[in-house]
């Protein structure tokens, strides 16, 4: 596979060009900017994933696989832009990593009939498929983070959070917001007491914030970060000598990147994940074999088996199981954004079918429907080794508490039907 790296205003030259029987997937990517460190995993192993499926498979159904990356900077502007300059190029799905870009295609993506792949991000009530047809965030929400860091909290209590302070600090955007109206409702469920902390962006500027955590000293604190803010917020946490184990990230604020510069002191700090950890998998020995060997890593290879390229590399892994599901549905290997919408609502993800990826226990077992394009919201929470250098899953997968937010997600889905002007249904 050849990679394309594209801008926006390169990509236009790309969308214009003649259609391929390729099967073409986008990816918006950042590469540089001052979200790059944690761009870049991600961005390679979506990358490399495909590359292997090329060199190792012949692609997918026998349709090679054409990746277009175009950068964002994480910019929504940007990122609108290479939406809008490459949606005519045959893309069947888009995967934008960024809630705010997520958040200003849905109505684009939803109108052009093209599903974009918002996987662990983006709007949580997009997992309302009869209202957001065209968007899908399986396999877990922000919300279900949420409540599992909840879960998980309670079943170190003795299953009670009365009387307990929880700090939330939260990039101050559409993604670090979305988790604080379910916050809010398990506050008044369990009886803790939620302060909030936003953390302006790119985050580097966080005394206030953690002079405030010394002060109030939250017995837990939750964290909704991204980039530098992780560093730099894992880092005052040393410095105020907070317990790292009662510091808990969304997967967002669970990479490699956000732990090391802390050194030892990092130690023992924990984040939420709907993924395993480390390249202990036999998938790893193609991709090595494959794509890093050969030559054609989309990167350097120093990220592989990282937090975020194994999320890449999953990302792409649940688009081509969903491109064979729809090539299965339409008895056709090439596939139209229509038909590959339907084989991911129609995606099944089975341990069964991990294992024949090379990929046993990486991930739950989940399934997709009209109603549900959010899967089960099952996750897991690892803990750092800084000696070790390695996240360690130290839970199984854990179910949220569907008894608070199906009747949330209900909600805010409606309110969005009823501004959209949408009929909710199936397709």
């Amino acid at each position: 596979m050849k990679l394309k790296l594209i801008s926006a205003a390169v990509a236009a030259i790309v969308a214009g060009a003649p259609a391929m029987a390729d099967l073409t997937f986008t990816s918006l990517s950042y590469r540089t900017g001052p979200y790059a460190a944690n761009g870049i995993p991600f961005a390679d192993g979506y990358a490399d994933y495909f590359t292997l499926l090329n060199e190792r498979d012949g692609g997918i159904g026998g349709e090679k696989v054409n990746l277009l990356e175009c950068e964002t900077g994480y910019n929504t502007e940007k990122g609108v832009e290479c939406y809008e300059a490459t949606k005519g190029s045959g893309a069947l799905v888009y995967q934008p990593l960024s809630t705010g870009i997520t958040y200003q295609l849905i109505p684009n993506a939803s109108a052009d009939g093209i599903p974009v792949h918002s996987m662990g991000y983006g709007r949580t009530s997009a997992k309302n498929g009869e209202v957001f047809n065209n968007i899908f965030n399986y396999p877990a929400n922000y919300w279900d983070g949420a409540s599992v860091a909840i879960k998980y909290l309670l079943s170190e209590n003795g299953d009670s959070l009365s009387g307990k302070k929880v700090a939330l600090v939260f990039h101050n955007s559409a993604y670090g917001k979305e988790p604080i109206r379910t916050l809010e409702e398990l506050a008044k469920k369990h009886g803790f007491e939620l302060s909030l902390l936003p953390v302006d962006h790119p985050g580097q500027e966080q005394k206030s914030q953690w002079l405030q955590i010394r002060r109030d000293k939250p017995d837990y604190v939750l964290m909704w970060g991204w980039g530098v803010m992780n560093q730099v917020a894992i880092q005052e946490a040393v410095n105020i000598r907070y317990p790292m184990e009662n510091f808990i990230g969304i997967w967002w604020s669970g990479s490699e990147n956000d732990v090391l510069p802390a050194g030892d002191g990092a130690n023992g700090y924990k984040a939420l994940t709907f993924h395993n950890t480390g390249s202990d998998f036999p998938l790893f020995a193609d991709i090595a074999k494959y794509v890093k060997d050969a030559g054609k890593a989309a990167g350097a290879g120093d990220q592989i088996g990282t937090a975020l390229y194994n999320r890449g590399l999953y990302a792409a892994m649940l688009a081509a199981e969903a491109a064979k599901t729809a090539q299965g549905i339409h008895n056709t290997a090439a596939l139209t954004p229509a038909q590959m919408r339907d084989g991911m609502e129609n995606l099944e993800i089975t341990e069964e079918k991990m294992t024949a990826l090379g990929l046993p226990g990486f991930g739950p077992s989940f399934k997709v429907s009209c109603q549900n394009h959010g899967g089960d919201g099952l996750t897991a929470v690892v803990q750092w080794d800084s000696a070790a250098k390695k996240w360690n899953k130290i839970t199984d997968f854990i179910a949220p508490d569907s008894d608070v937010l199906g009747p949330l997600v209900a909600e805010d889905a409606a309110a969005y039907a009823k501004e959209a002007g949408i009929t909710p249904a199936c397709k």
